[in-house]
């Protein structure tokens, strides 16, 4: 057992492994659980750090806890003979209770308090019929998928022949409120034109009982005046024949 297996237990302790083919990238996980007491500072180191991206790779793990590290190692083209000098270091040291600055927890480590285990790296390529297996576990994947398509679009199209058939009721009520509408406005319009003409009839009433008033009270101012000018004709014949006789007397 090493130094850091003390503070820290590794899963997996051994190595890491990838399985390529690795024209993508290929993920693995690294878990580090702290059982002691105290909490422990570490940092995770690689002999190839352009080929691989690892998050996170330092940190704090409390007492008791497990904090897992994901380690991801970029494409490129596989060369058997490289894989050994892939390697990966995990430094621990027990952070003082006393410190919040971890850079100067490592600046001032002494190496015996430092505490490391080294991990190789194992990496898997499929055999042929591996990849045989993986394309035909494609393909059955693919033609599930267009299965399941093609009763999506069945059940899609069913509900568009629905869509359509409620669209053409749609329609045809439409057409008939509309043919109800015209009917209604021609009514309408009919009504107008009666209530027009009933209107027209009232005022023709009306004028023609005003012209008869007028001419009636008209023929009533002619006849007032002949009425009035009748007695003093009549007192006019009689002053003449008045006249008449006392000249007659007289002379």
């Amino acid at each position: 057992m090493s130094k850091l297996e003390q503070i820290l237990i590794l899963d997996p302790s051994s190595d890491l492994s990838f399985r390529g083919p690795f024209t993508d990238v290929v993920t693995t996980n690294l878990k580090l659980k702290n059982p002691s007491d105290r909490r422990v500072c570490f940092k995770v180191k690689t002999t190839a750090p352009r080929r691989y991206c690892v998050r996170p790779n330092s940190g704090v793990i409390d007492p008791g806890t497990t904090v897992t590290i994901s380690v991801m190692l970029q494409p490129f083209d596989y060369d058997p003979n490289e894989k050994s000098k892939h390697k990966f270091m995990v430094q621990a040291i027990f952070v003082p209770s006393s410190v919040t600055d971890l850079e100067a927890v490592w600046k001032d480590a002494k190496p015996d308090d430092l505490m490391d285990s080294k991990l190789r790296c194992v990496f898997d390529m499929p055999s042929d019929n591996d990849t045989m297996n993986e394309l035909e576990s494609t393909k059955a994947a693919t033609v599930l998928n267009a299965s399941k398509a093609d009763g999506t679009s069945g059940a899609k199209a069913g509900s568009l022949s629905m869509d359509d058939t409620e669209m053409r009721k749609l329609m045809e009520e439409c057409k008939r409120l509309q043919t109800e509408v015209g009917k209604l406005y021609d009514e309408n319009r009919q009504l107008k034109r009666v209530v027009l003409h009933q209107d027209e009839g009232l005022r023709m009433r009306k004028a023609n009982q005003f012209d008869s008033s007028v001419s009636k009270s008209s023929a009533m101012m002619s006849k007032e005046p002949a009425s009035k000018s009748l007695p003093s004709l009549l007192v006019i014949l009689a002053a003449i024949f008045i006249g008449f006789f006392l000249g007659k007397f007289v002379l």
